[in-house]
């Protein structure tokens, strides 16, 4: 691959020297290039406007024009283009001041051939990196574009536009939604339309981590901090320097880690645990949650400075249910995308199952509209996703809330026989009823049960209630 690449390249050889010019198309020829030549540098810029080349291999010293002065014409024309300057050892000073001004290398007359052809080489190896790296953060780009949040609402329509504008500063930002919205796809599509594309994207969700551990895994820790550090570790917002970092469930968080990232966002320093030195950070914080943080902010759950500083943009996601006619859409991407991980011919939704997706409430958003169809395509036997291919609890052949906890049926059938379920099984049940009525939204849980937040995580964690 790298030889045919290189087989194909154009090089341009400027020099008022003829000997010279055609020495140089006769040994390049020799190694497969396409070899142009020019004897001056007003010669060289017609060139390069006619056809752009790979390389220019240019001497300095020429009557009409230097090779650094047609170094500054070329660029004009296109700022990457790759120059090696040839000088005679007299004039070495020019040299190092193209190199000052872009040249990728010089070479002193008399020259080896083999130099330079290895200069040639390696100019090109850089020129494909670039390439490649280019269409990379393109292919980046497509993968985590806007297009990637499947949606012709108006809503989300507007939330696009927003995002855009948003994309372009380089402000703090915070997107709201419940659980299964899209908020990591918002996040993502943030930072690869912004100017830090191409720098590092990290995401931590706050929800996931124990809080005695989250400080460590947003600041990092010294070696000997605490029993167990054995060396420096860096933490998330070191990590992220000069690009983004996604903090998911922020509304999780304690007090004292909040005003750790109100100092963050301030000045724009850390101190890792154990160290009593910060360190200077450059990174742009997305936030998000599936709180009501103003109610948060009334509540004293969250403080109020932490709140504004976030919330210089918001991005609001709407719920599923609340843009029903995207549910088609999102139906037969998921369908087509599933059909090809599991290299199976694309499957038809038959209208009843299409009429059960579009009137069920989907609690757990596009999330579990996702999960639904992957579900329907493994069970399904036929060439088309039937009503018996959905789950039971999307077709409404069980009623909510009953069948979700095992326990809760050997209770029922206990019950029949004269025993009462358990207080710890009735508990169980309720907090899985209670969370599937909100979304799986832990905050509106919590108050609903009337328990703290970090309550209701160790109990779900007890029971291993799973979404």
């Amino acid at each position: 691959m790298e030889r045919k690449l290189m087989e194909r390249a154009k090089i341009l050889v400027v020099d008022d020297e003829e000997s010279m010019r055609d020495f140089m198309s006769i040994m390049l020829s020799k190694e497969g290039y396409e070899v142009l030549q020019a004897d001056s540098g007003p010669a060289a810029l017609g060139q390069i406007k006619k056809s752009r080349p790979d390389v220019i291999i240019t001497d300095i010293m020429m009557p009409e024009m230097s090779g650094l002065e047609l170094m500054t014409k070329a660029q004009e024309m296109h700022e990457d283009l790759s120059f090696i300057v040839m000088t005679a050892f007299a004039s070495v000073d020019s040299a190092i001041e193209a190199m000052k001004k872009g040249a990728y290398d010089y070479i002193t007359k008399p020259f080896k051939v083999d130099e330079i052809k290895l200069t040639i080489k390696k100019v090109l190896e850089k020129e494909q990196i670039a390439r490649e790296n280019k269409e990379l953060k393109k292919e980046l780009s497509r993968n985590h574009s806007l297009d990637s949040f499947i949606g012709n609402d108006p809503k989300i329509i507007k939330m696009k536009e927003m995002i855009q504008r948003l994309a372009k500063t380089d402000s703090n930002a915070l997107i709201l939604g419940e659980s299964g919205t899209g908020k990591d796809l918002v996040a993502n599509a943030i930072h690869y339309h912004s100017n830090r594309v191409g720098k590092p994207f990290l995401t931590l969700n706050c929800a996931a981590i124990p809080e005695t551990l989250l400080e460590s895994e947003l600041f990092g820790y010294k070696k000997g901090a605490f029993t167990g550090a054995l060396k420096d570790k860096e933490g998330v917002f070191k990590a992220a320097h000069t690009g983004t970092l996604f903090l998911d469930e922020i509304g999780n968080t304690s007090p004292a880690i909040q005003m750790k990232l109100l100092r963050v966002l301030d000045d724009q320093v850390i101190m890792p645990v154990g160290s009593t030195q910060t360190i200077k950070v450059d990174v742009r914080l997305v936030a998000a949650t599936n709180a009501n943080l103003e109610e948060e902010v009334m509540a004293k759950h969250f403080r109020e400075d932490l709140f504004y500083r976030l919330n210089v943009f918001t991005v609001q996601i709407p719920p599923l249910r609340e843009r029903r006619d995207d549910i088609v859409l999102l139906v037969d991407h998921f369908v087509k995308m599933y059909c090809r991980k599991m290299g199976i011919k694309a499957k038809e939704v038959n209208p009843d199952a299409l009429d059960i997706l579009l009137g069920y409430e989907w609690p757990g958003n596009v999330r579990e509209l996702e999960n639904t169809i992957e579900r329907s395509l493994v069970v399904s036997t036929s060439d088309k996703i039937t009503a018996d291919d959905l789950p039971d609890k999307v077709s409404g052949r069980v009623l909510t809330g009953h069948s979700a906890v095992p326990e809760v049926q050997e209770s029922v059938q206990t019950g029949d026989q004269g025993e009462s379920p358990t207080l710890e099984s009735i508990e169980k049940a309720y907090i899985f009823w209670v969370l599937n009525q909100t979304g799986w939204n832990k905050t509106r849980a919590a108050k609903i049960l009337g328990i703290d937040a970090s309550t209701l995580y160790r109990k779900i964690d007890r029971y291993d209630l799973k979404q």
